[in-house]
């Protein structure tokens, strides 16, 4: 790809947005789409694809569509498509138009689309921009292998371009196997990307003419892709940078219809810390890995927008959680960066440490808070009858937000003794001390400051040495040997589980 830029990209790139904005805007609303297919789950990328979509939208008063493109039936995995919807709500990214609304738009499915397509194709035909091709597979697969034995790329040959109208009449009089091709064409133009500025590729020089309808009736991606964003009414088309080299196919796709493009936008990669590309395969980066740790959609959202650029944000606010709202307001396309950015997991866990203070800061979202981790501790220990209070909950996550990354740091590991009780261990005190001390207990005021000065003067009362003594009521409270502070423990856990807990020792002993 020939990439021309001037020294001033960044003005021309903003310049021509607007342009193109105020194009748009005379025509008809801005209209953005996310258009997913349903061959895995959401994951950071695709996330940072519909955000972008999204934060555009409303910052134009336009409209975004969710899309969902399945036309490789092959690929589709059962359930995918749900959870894709299921997951932009869950981030706040709820559609104008999708599969879930009805609009005159729709279908928003691919595979519901076939008519449209079929509709559409012929139009190419008939006006000689597409063309039947019958080539076997083993045909195809020949050529493929002498290319790569003579070291070139491989592509088709476009035998079947030349066929005249009496052959293609008699293979289709005799039912023969046939795919759609496009006829691509010379296209030396530059095009305006919104991030990149302008970028020209021939793509006639580097491949051969491309199926646009395959054998079993579905559109490839390129020609759905074009006749959709066409009918659907798209101005923008904001997506990632690896489909930047299909540009010009589908701006050809375009001009073989008559029709106008809108307006295009690569995001550039994001990257793992590594340095590596993001894929599917990697369980951690679906956005369901992140909702099952507990961490917050604005948290996750504000997240990857730190990867990429886009916003009006002071060096200062970087590491802030900022609202939709205000995401909304500082998005700005032409500030994309055009080379890719790593993510730093540390980010992200110190964004969710903030948005667990505000939420707790506030009494509404607190009291969600509450029942969102009554529910993860229940199904993280069903068997165990569990003090689930709101206030112990409340007291819980009071205690916790300074340090807390993720809710899910609450119910499990080393913190599970807050919820259960732990298992009985032999400790060098007798029943009968045991006793005495809950006495003393009873009548506390239950503060970490009064509670330690108790059990000072009770181990010295005792003939305890201290440190052996702390030692024992952290195994009884909650079996760890390290930990928070004995004093501090029983604080969180409250006068009643203390109490309970030393009792059922007591009983052991």
């Amino acid at each position: 790809m020939t990439i021309l830029r001037s020294l001033s990209r960044g003005l021309v790139v903003q310049k021509h947005f607007h342009q193109q904005l105020r194009y748009c805007h005379g025509k008809n609303e801005v209209r953005v789409r996310f258009a997913p297919s349903p061959t895995g789950f959401l994951h950071l990328g695709g996330l940072r694809t519909a955000l972008y979509n999204f934060l555009f939208a409303r910052a134009h008063g336009g409209k975004f569509l969710v899309r969902i493109e399945d036309t490789d039936q092959t690929r589709i995995v059962d359930g995918a498509t749900e959870r894709l919807l299921q997951d932009l709500q869950w981030a706040g990214l709820c559609p104008d138009e999708s599969p879930l609304t009805d609009s005159s738009h729709g279908p928003y499915i691919q595979s519901q689309r076939l008519e449209i397509y079929h509709r559409e194709v012929k139009k190419l035909l008939d006006n000689g921009s597409a063309y039947y091709c019958f080539c076997s597979e083993r045909r195809l697969e020949l050529l493929r292998k002498e290319a790569l034995r003579v070291r070139e790329v491989p592509k088709y040959d476009n035998r079947c371009r030349h066929l005249t109208p009496g052959q293609i009449a008699e293979k289709l009089a005799a039912k023969d196997t046939f795919c759609i091709r496009f006829k691509l064409r010379e296209f030396h133009e530059a095009f305006r990307d919104l991030v990149y500025g302008d970028l020209s590729y021939n793509v006639a020089l580097n491949e051969g003419d491309p199926v646009i309808v395959k054998s079993d009736g579905y559109p490839t991606y390129h020609f759905a892709n074009v006749v959709d964003d066409h009918l659907m009414k798209i101005t923008h088309v904001l997506r990632g940078v690896e489909w930047q080299v299909s540009t010009t196919k589908h701006l050809l796709l375009y001009r073989a219809f008559g029709w106008d493009p809108p307006a295009f936008a690569h995001l550039p990669l994001i990257m793992n810390p590594d340095g590596s590309k993001l894929s599917k395969r990697q369980g951690d980066i679906q956005i369901d890995f992140y909702r099952k740790k507990g961490i917050f959609p604005i948290a996750l959202i504000n997240y990857i927008v730190q990867a990429g650029g886009g916003f009006a944000i002071n060096p200062s606010e970087r590491l802030k959680i900022h609202s939709l709202e205000e995401l909304v307001e500082k998005f700005d396309i032409s500030r994309v960066n055009s080379h890719s950015s790593r993510l730093n997991p540390d980010n992200l866990a110190e964004l969710n440490r903030m948005e667990v203070q505000n939420r707790i800061a506030d009494p509404q979202q607190c009291d969600e808070l509450v029942e969102q981790l009554r529910r993860m501790i229940k199904d993280a220990y069903p068997d165990h009858n569990l003090d689930l209070s709101a206030e112990h909950i409340r007291t819980v996550l009071k205690w916790a937000s300074s340090r807390l990354t993720s809710l899910s740091e609450l119910v499990e590991g080393k913190l599970a003794f807050l919820w259960i009780l732990p298992k009985l261990q032999k400790v060098e005190i007798t029943p009968e001390i045991l006793e005495d001390l809950v006495t003393k207990l009873e009548d506390e005021n239950f503060t970490r400051e009064n509670l330690q000065s108790l059990l000072k003067e009770f181990s010295s009362e005792k003939n305890l040495t201290f440190s052996n003594f702390m030692r024992s009521l952290r195994t009884m409270l909650s079996g760890l040997k390290e930990g928070p502070g004995v004093a501090e423990m029983m604080e969180i856990l409250g006068k009643k589980s203390t109490i309970q807990r030393i009792l059922v020792l007591r009983k052991k002993q």
